[in-house]
């Protein structure tokens, strides 16, 4: 079997969160972990194996965050752990990284500047979403991966 492929991930943040995107279509089999620290994925999409191991510029908050598996991507709202931090530089802490699969999601984007007139995200997308790592539900949390099958 070919070794997995490299999930190509947009992003876009509010000064409290992330709102990260794997922009793969019809995900099969997919398992996702969060860490303070760390966002890893395997899945499969149109027959390819697919994974991303990725470690964020600064910490965020799992037990607060919530991800949605939807026909053309996968969606995560991801809590920051510092809140009232300005505006993270970039999402992985290595700068290389950034280049290679990781984009902005200008459709969600928004300035530090003019984040007060734009408001939170649009969050209607992930209604009905799970918790990370746990067995269903926003803010469910067990510090373990989670697939569909486990919380269907």
């Amino acid at each position: 079997m070919a070794a997995p492929l490299l999930a190509p991930i947009k992003w876009a943040q509010r000064k409290d969160s992330l709102y990260v995107t794997i922009a793969l279509p019809d995900v099969k089999d997919e398992k996702l972990e969060l860490t303070e620290d760390k966002l890893v994925f395997t899945g499969t999409s149109q027959g390819s194996a697919y994974h991303v191991d990725l470690e964020f510029l600064h910490p965020v908050v799992p037990k607060e965050s919530t991800w949605k598996v939807l026909p053309a991507s996968i969606q995560m709202h991801i809590i920051k752990a510092d809140k009232d931090a300005d505006f993270w530089t970039r999402l992985p802490k290595d700068k290389a990284l950034e280049k290679n699969g990781i984009s902005i999601d200008w459709n969600k984007y928004v300035d530090e500047d003019e984040e007060d007139d734009a408001g939170g995200f649009d969050m209607s997308a992930l209604t009905g979403g799970s918790g990370f790592g746990g067995y269903g539900g926003p803010g469910t949390y067990l510090p373990t991966h989670v697939s569909r099958a486990e919380t269907s």
